[in-house]
C-alpha cells in the first residue's frame, strides 16, 4: 500500500441474510484527498461507509479488508474500535438534528467526545469547544455551547456535527450527505468549511452525496456507485467530462430542465396578499420586561394567477416557510388574504375549513409527514372522508385509485405503509394526499430537497403536468435555483424576512438587480 495511502476497502460486501446491499466495492482515500461516492438513493453510499467501520446492525454479513493507515480493521477489538472512531476517524451523519442528543446542550455533547478520547474535563474542555465552535466558524460561541440542538438552525446543527467530528484531530473524516436540505449558500460554507479542514490537517475525506454539482467542485476523485456495486472511478474531471458508463451520464444529465407552460394572459387572480406580516411574541423574562416581537415576515403583497406558480427562495430562516403558512392560515398573520374572492383571513371555525379543500400543502419531509402507523389508501383519503362524509367506501376507494394513478403510483399499493416506499415514492403519496381532494392551489415546501438529483427530475415532470391538466396554482418554496427555474413562472426573493425583489424567472435569474440575489444564483448549480 503507498505511503499516502489512508483508507482502503478491497471487496468490501455487506449482506442482509439474501440481499446484497454491496457488492465487491474497491475504493481509497489518501492522505490530503477528497474522494467522493455518487449514487441514488439505495445505491449502497452510506452502507459502504457504515460497513467499513463496523456501524452496521448485528444482522449485517460484511466480507472483504478494511485497512486503515496500514492496519486491518477486522481484526479491530472493540475496545479498538472504540479509540478508533470519534477518535482518528471522524463521522458526520447526514441528519444532525437525529444525530445530536434533544436532552444534552451542545457543550455537554462535544465535552463527551473530549473526555472518552482525550480525558479533558473542567476549564480544559471548556477551552477546547469554544476553540472547535470557533473553527467551524459559529456565531456566539458561549450562547451556543449553552444551547439546545432544537434552538438551532438546520446549517448550525451541522456545523456542530462537524465540530464533534473533528474534536479529536481525525486523519479521515467521512461526510455523509453533510449539506442535504440546507439551503446553497450554507451548503458552499460547509463544503469550503471541509475543504479548508482537510487542508489544513492534511486528512483524508469521503464524501457521500447525491448532490453532483458540489461533488464536481471539491472532489479530487469519485466513485459512482448503482445498486450496490462501483461502476465507474476516476479523477473527477475525467468521469464528469467524460463517463464510461451510461449510468454516470444518466446522473450528470438529471438536470431539472424545462419550463412550465405559459400562463393564459386572461387568467384571473386565485391569491393576493395585501401587506401581510408575521411576528412572533417572545417568552417574558422572570422579573424583566417582555422583549419587542420577532418580525419573521415584514408586511408584503404579492399575488397569484390561475395556472401559475410562484417561486419564492431566500436562505434558511428567511421566512419561506412562515409566509406559506400564514397566506393558508396555518399561522395567524397581519393584513389581507384573499383568495378565490373570498377574504380569507376574516374566516374562522367551520367556515376556514370548508376553504381547506381548496389549498393543500405538501411538505419538506414526507417521512415526517405521513403517519407510520397508516396505510396508504387511509393516508390519502383522510382529508377526503373528512371532507366529503357523504362519500361511500367505494366511491373513497376509487377516488384513492385515481390519486394514485395521478402521481404515476400502481393503485394496488393502497395497503402498504410508508416506510415500504423511497422517498420519491413517499413524496408522490403525499402530493397524491393534497390533490384527492381537487384543490385549486398547491403549497409545495421544498418537496424535493432531499431526493436525489434523478427522483427530482421525475417529480418536477410529474408536477407541471399535474399543474397542465388540472390549471393548479403553485406556492413553491425551495432553495434549489434549478429546480425553481424549471417550475417557477415568477420568483419572490425573501432575506430575513424582506422582500428583495420579485419577478419574472428568466429575467430575474439572468439578470438580478440584488447582490443578494446574485450570490444565491453563485452558490448554486445554475452556475
Amino acid at each position: 500500500m503507498s505511503d499516502h495511502r489512508l483508507f482502503e476497502l478491497r471487496r468490501l460486501t455487506v449482506r442482509f441474510g439474501s440481499h446484497v446491499a454491496v457488492d465487491s466495492l474497491d475504493l481509497h482515500v489518501d492522505r490530503g484527498e477528497t474522494v467522493a461516492v455518487v449514487g441514488e438513493s439505495g445505491s449502497g453510499k452510506s452502507v459502504s461507509a457504515l460497513g467499513a467501520l463496523g456501524l452496521l446492525p448485528a444482522g449485517a454479513d460484511i466480507e472483504g479488508q478494511r485497512r486503515f493507515d496500514g492496519r486491518d480493521l477486522g481484526e479491530f477489538s472493540p475496545r479498538q474500535w472504540n479509540a478508533l472512531r470519534g477518535g482518528r476517524i471522524g463521522f458526520v451523519f447526514q441528519e444532525p438534528m437525529t444525530s445530536l442528543n434533544p436532552l444534552h446542550s451542545v457543550g455537554k455533547q462535544l465535552g463527551e467526545t473530549l473526555r472518552l478520547h482525550q480525558g479533558l474535563r473542567g476549564q480544559a474542555a471548556k477551552g477546547r469547544i469554544r476553540e472547535l465552535l470557533t473553527q467551524v466558524k459559529l456565531p456566539r460561541v458561549d450562547e451556543l455551547i449553552a444551547a439546545w440542538p432544537h434552538q438551532l438552525s438546520g446549517g448550525q446543527r451541522q456545523r456542530v456535527m462537524i465540530a464533534m467530528a473533528i474534536a479529536n484531530d481525525p486523519q479521515l473524516l467521512i461526510a455523509d450527505e453533510p449539506t442535504t436540505a440546507l439551503d446553497v449558500t450554507v451548503q458552499q460554507e460547509i463544503l469550503a468549511l471541509l475543504d479548508d479542514l482537510r487542508d489544513r490537517y492534511g486528512m483524508g475525506l469521503l464524501l457521500i452525496s447525491h448532490d453532483l454539482n458540489l461533488v464536481r467542485r471539491h472532489a479530487d476523485r469519485v466513485v459512482v456507485m448503482r445498486h450496490g456495486e462501483c461502476v465507474e472511478a476516476g479523477p473527477t474531471t475525467d468521469v464528469f467530462d467524460t463517463p464510461q458508463n451510461a449510468y454516470t451520464r444518466q446522473l450528470i444529465d438529471a438536470i431539472p430542465a424545462g419550463r412550465p407552460l405559459p400562463v393564459p394572459e386572461n387568467a384571473a387572480t386565485l391569491l393576493s396578499a395585501n401587506d401581510v406580516g408575521i411576528t412572533f411574541a417572545r417568552p417574558k423574562p422572570f422579573l424583566r420586561p417582555r422583549p419587542p416581537a420577532f418580525v419573521a415576515v415584514e408586511p408584503l403583497s404579492l399575488q397569484l394567477r390561475e395556472g401559475e406558480t410562484l417561486g419564492v427562495v431566500g436562505e434558511s430562516g428567511s421566512g419561506k416557510s412562515t409566509l406559506a403558512a400564514a397566506l393558508i392560515r396555518l399561522l395567524p398573520a397581519s393584513g389581507e388574504i384573499h383568495f378565490d374572492g373570498l377574504r380569507l383571513d376574516s374566516l374562522s371555525g367551520n367556515a376556514l375549513r370548508r376553504q381547506r379543500r381548496g389549498f393543500q400543502i405538501v411538505f419538506q419531509d414526507p417521512y415526517g409527514s405521513l403517519s407510520p402507523r397508516m396505510p396508504v389508501a387511509d393516508i390519502i383519503s383522510e382529508g377526503l372522508r373528512f371532507h366529503h362524509p357523504e362519500l361511500d367506501a367505494s366511491s373513497v376507494t376509487k377516488r384513492v385509485a385515481e390519486a394514485l394513478r395521478e402521481v404515476d403510483l400502481p393503485p394496488d399499493c393502497g395497503h402498504r405503509y410508508p416506510h415500504e416506499f423511497s422517498g420519491g415514492q413517499r413524496q408522490r403519496i403525499a402530493i397524491a394526499r393534497a390533490l384527492i381532494l381537487k384543490p385549486r392551489l398547491l403549497v409545495l415546501d421544498e418537496p424535493t430537497s432531499a431526493l436525489d438529483r434523478t427522483v427530482q427530475k421525475q417529480l418536477i415532470e410529474l408536477l407541471r403536468s399535474v399543474q397542465a391538466r388540472h390549471g393548479l396554482s403553485y406556492l413553491f418554496i425551495s432553495h434549489d435555483l434549478a429546480v425553481v427555474r424549471a417550475m417557477a413562472h415568477r420568483i419572490l426573493v425573501l432575506k430575513e424576512g424582506k422582500v428583495v425583489e420579485e419577478g419574472q424567472c428568466e429575467t430575474l435569474l439572468e439578470a438580478p438587480r440584488s447582490a443578494y440575489t446574485r450570490a444565491l444564483i453563485d452558490a448554486s448549480s445554475l452556475v
